[in-house]
């Protein structure tokens, strides 16, 4: 990937020449790839056979015998297919050329809630907490809340520009290869933006060195769009008090403009639709003018986006939530305002910073180039350090609460780096954003997403004094969680990062087992023993663990199994029998979607959408003494509540220090 902000083209070059490269990811061996997709599917043999359907030798025969057909027919095939493209590919097989169509772009599904992911950042301790817990609903921009704004925007480029000059190595894991996989990664969320097309999406081209809209941020102020300079020629972020001077400037400009009474066309909400309805609008949006035209190439070549909020958003009093603010965060960081969702965003950046009123910030971002490890990584940076109030000329203290701030239009007209972005629109345009409007408000008011923090222990106990890995021990809680609220089992996806590997992205760790699926099963059975849920526990939590260092060292076998898929050529009557089984496919509906991140101890909170109406998307962040669970599901689903869900993740891990205690108090 090109870096558009380096000094000079031999700097760039003599950068990324200077470090090792990462080995390409494998096209995994095909025996084994089959013989674990077999053994994946014994859960789901031992279940239909518990209830009343085929016995566990009949099924399993029988999908043995597919198993034994594919790998000694077309699948071999399949295999050289895969590995030619392979020698083709200049990275990898499936980066190049499946995973990002498969996964994302060619899905047509409206990206608000159902791919968007969303980070609610912590609170910045210098804004007074007059301003921050300001007594009533804050409306309208305040003094600290574009203060904050221009900080994290100063804090993101520096990183960026950091990042781009290899003067930073953010240390993902210990091994220093692990650092070329993030620095490539997190390369991918500046100056680009998905655009989307009919059938299949595509990102907008990496502008070139000398395009000047790749040194600005867009920001959305009222549905407004403008663009500001933060970047200087040479690549270096502007400081902080220019940032913010030019956000003033944005900001009064916006509100003489609604004091004439004029409203800007919210086209932005036009992102949140259906893709090959939004890619119509967008094509008939581009014909209606060159400024038009001008003003996306703007939006795409951007470093990021900022989407400043005048308001700070308070939930209906009839939702009930354990904390009511920072459910209103996260609401808000996902989505706008309850009232008017969809709004003041573009949901196809891939790292949107959204400010409050009240200086709440969060992260909003489009998921197709990168994984949310990413971007928190980025946000973690944006945030650890607290405004610097000697960055900028003028204190604010308590007064910041107030607009009185505000540039007066003449002044605004001194102060340069900032333009208006836009748009020419006509009544088709008008009627698709109220159309777009409609069908969003339906979507968001069927999320039902909330953040459970647990804290009566964390990885510390974990690790510590059950002597079990975190991440496999919170998955069978999920698992437990899920069979108590369900009465039943289902397929469980869990990232896992192919980091080790030259643009690597995920692999899929199918967490039920029926390893898994015993431990629960002896949860649920009086008459089993603390010491034998335990041995069970122990058992099923291995398990987990391998499976996740296979799928992490490129041994998994969703990814496999979907190029050998689309290896078969349909248009000469290629087909077979495993891919048309009905247990392939519902081996692969994630009705529990998972994904962990790290400890996030500056994030409130975060989540990702279900990716079934009737299952959850469950994001969590373990920290030495709580776990934070970020939980979505919809409303309009019988068989599922947030809350509920929640309660069942938090018994079921007291439950499970219960199971582990007894053995540990016996050394006492």
């Amino acid at each position: 990937m090109q870096s558009p902000h380096l000094t000079s083209p031999q700097a760039r070059t003599a950068s990324r020449t200077a470090v090792r490269s990462l080995p390409r990811l494998p096209v995994p061996d095909l025996h084994k790839t089959l013989q674990k997709y077999l053994k994946s599917l014994e859960p789901i043999f031992l279940e239909a056979e518990k209830r009343g359907g085929p016995d566990f030798k009949s099924a399993h025969d029988a999908r043995a015998k597919l198993v034994h057909d594919f790998e000694h027919g077309l699948g071999p095939v399949c295999q050289d297919r895969l590995l030619e493209l392979d020698k083709k590919s200049p990275n990898n097989w499936l980066d190049d050329n499946i995973w990002l169509k498969k996964a994302y772009h060619e899905w047509r599904a409206p990206l608000i809630v159902n791919s968007n992911w969303w980070l609610a950042l912590g609170d910045d301790s210098t804004v007074p907490p007059s301003v921050r817990h300001h007594l009533g609903s804050l409306e309208g921009y305040t003094a600290w809340q574009i203060r904050r704004a221009a900080w994290l925007v100063h804090r993101t480029l520096r990183f960026k520009d950091q990042l781009e000059r290899q003067e930073i190595y953010p240390d993902t894991t210990r091994s220093g290869t692990h650092r070329l996989w993030f620095r490539h990664a997190a390369l991918r969320i500046f100056n680009t933006c998905r655009v989307p097309q009919r059938e299949c999406d595509i990102f907008s081209p990496l502008p070139p060195l000398t395009d000047a809209d790749a040194r600005k941020v867009v920001v959305e102020v009222a549905d407004w769009m403008y663009a500001i300079e933060t970047i200087a020629p040479g690549g270096t972020p502007l400081p902080a008090d220019v940032i913010e001077k030019r956000l003033r400037a944005v900001i009064s400009d916006a509100q003489a403009r609604l004091r004439r009474g004029e409203r800007a066309a919210p086209v932005g909400v036009l992102t949140t639709d259906d893709r090959d309805h939004w890619a119509d609008n967008l094509t008939y949006l581009l014909s209606l003018s060159p400024a038009n035209q001008r003003t996306f190439h703007t939006i795409t070549a951007s470093a990021f986006a900022v989407s400043l909020d005048a308001h700070s958003y308070a939930l209906p009093s009839s939702q009930r939530t354990p904390d009511p603010d920072l459910t209103a965060h996260l609401h808000n960081v996902r989505s706008g305002h309850g009232a008017r969702p969809g709004y003041n965003r573009w949901y196809d950046k891939p790292f949107t910073l959204v400010v409050e009123a009240n200086t709440r910030a969060g992260v909003l971002g489009e998921h197709s180039p990168v994984d949310a490890l990413v971007p928190s990584i980025i946000a973690d940076y944006a945030i650890v350090q607290g405004i610097d109030e000697d960055a900028f000329p003028e204190r604010l203290g308590d007064a910041g609460a107030s607009a009185a701030f505000l540039l007066s239009e003449s002044q605004t007209e001194n102060v340069d780096g900032w333009e208006r972005l836009d748009w020419v629109t006509d009544d088709k345009i008008v009627a698709e954003c109220e159309g777009a409007a409609k069908r969003v408000k339906a979507i968001v008011d069927d999320s039902d997403n909330d953040e459970l923090l647990f804290d009566a222990y964390g990885v510390d106990w974990i690790k510590s004094q059950a002597r079990l890995s975190p991440d496999a021990y919170i998955q069978m809680a999920l698992q437990l969680a899920w069979y108590r609220t369900r009465g039943e089992f289902t397929a469980t996806y869990e990232t896992a990062l192919t980091r080790l590997y030259k643009h690597g992205r995920t692999e899929t760790v199918r967490t039920l087992s029926a390893d898994s699926r015993a431990w629960v099963i002896s949860m649920a059975d009086a008459s089993v023993s603390n010491d034998a849920r335990l041995e069970l526990l122990r058992r099923a939590v291995q398990t987990h663990t391998q499976l996740t260092r296979e799928a992490a060292t490129g041994r998994g076998i969703d990814r496999h199994l979907l190029g050998l898929r689309l290896m078969l050529r349909g248009e000469a009557g290629e087909r077979h029998a495993l891919f048309d089984d009905e247990l392939f496919a519902r081996s692969q509906e994630w009705k529990l979607s998972t994904s962990g991140l790290s400890a996030g101890y500056q994030f409130r909170g975060t989540g990702f959408g279900a990716s079934f109406e009737d299952g959850y998307g469950v994001n969590y962040m373990p920290a030495p003494d709580n776990i934070r669970f970020g939980v979505e599901s919809k409303h309009s689903c019988p068989r599922t509540n947030t809350q509920l869900f929640m309660s069942a993740i938090s018994d079921a891990l007291q439950d499970m220090r219960a199971v582990c205690a007894p053995p540990l108090l016996s050394h006492l």
